[in-house]
């Protein structure tokens, strides 16, 4: 996968890579990240349009078909955050600052200002997981990865 790709994994779909200016572009339209967070800066996109517009292109908005329950993130950094969809409504997806891209904070930054703290936000995100499953806790988890595979450990040694 290349470095500034985004891996989006569904279940029941074969997972895809997307870059942060293609998902911008699927989202519809863009607007100032601080209009939903105030401290935060650059260019912005709703996470929600961006999954609608993204689950239609994959035939998945048939009717009757049921909401995900929760996105799992995963960043560069080994951080992670499950958060539940009903937290998502107001999420902001930073894709650039002033039509760059964010370089080593990226390629993209998740915020959630509806969420479990003040506004979760998980920079450098490489993954989005979106699942379906019961029994989802009502409040996000977040925290760096703390078990790690023989294959995590050796993509990490590739890299160096």
């Amino acid at each position: 996968m290349h470095p500034r790709s985004i891996r989006i994994e569904h279940f029941g779909q074969d997972a895809v890579t997307a870059t942060a200016e293609a998902m911008a572009i699927d989202a519809g339209r863009t607007f100032p990240a601080a209009d939903r967070v105030p401290e935060a800066a650059g260019d912005a996109f709703d996470w929600l349009d961006w999954y609608r517009a993204w689950a239609a292109k994959q035939g998945l908005d048939r009717e009757g078909s049921p909401e995900p329950t929760h996105l799992q993130v995963e960043a560069a950094d080994s951080f992670e955050a499950v958060i539940p969809w009903s937290q998502l409504r107001r999420a902001a997806v930073v894709y650039a600052v002033n039509g760059q891209d964010l370089g080593a904070s990226g390629p993209l930054r998740l915020y959630v200002p509806d969420g479990i703290s003040a506004c979760l936000n998980v920079k450098r995100v490489t993954v989005f997981r979106i699942g379906y499953a019961d029994g989802i806790q009502p409040e996000a988890s977040y925290g760096f990865k703390s078990q790690f595979t023989p294959g995590d450990l050796m993509s990490s040694l590739r890299k160096a």
